[in-house]
């Protein structure tokens, strides 16, 4: 849980709040063809569902003093496709929504390219 306090009081938001929130972001992005699963428990969670969960292959880790947040993604794109280029607008479009929606800063995200597939 990350707390927010402002002048009118505080503000909780859960981790998985701000997953969906993400993973809606950047499967929303040109060139992603899928999320990957970001650890065991979304391994298990996959495997046992036999789906994909919107949170799938984001992990939200946040400071308890400043609330500054780091973001891990892990991800399939298209083949053919300039890597970099994709990744540059995928950490700008996910600081952008999570700075719009929530009033928190991603300090840092970082893009983890798993695999390339045909789109």
């Amino acid at each position: 849980m990350i707390r927010i306090n402002t002048h009118l009081g505080a503000i909780t938001l859960s981790e998985g709040y701000l997953s969906n929130l993400i993973g809606h972001t950047v499967t929303g992005c040109f060139g992603v063809v899928k999320m990957n699963p970001a650890g065991a428990s979304q391994g298990l969670r996959t495997k046992v569902l036999k789906s994909d969960a919107i949170d799938n292959g984001v992990k939200v880790r946040a400071e308890k003093e400043s609330g500054k947040l780091t973001v891990d993604l892990h991800l399939t794109v298209m083949y053919g496709i300039n890597v970099a280029a994709i990744t540059d607008s995928i950490v700008n479009k996910v600081r952008f929504t999570v700075e719009q929606e929530t009033g928190l800063a991603a300090e840092q995200v970082n893009v983890f390219v798993d695999g390339m597939e045909n789109g």
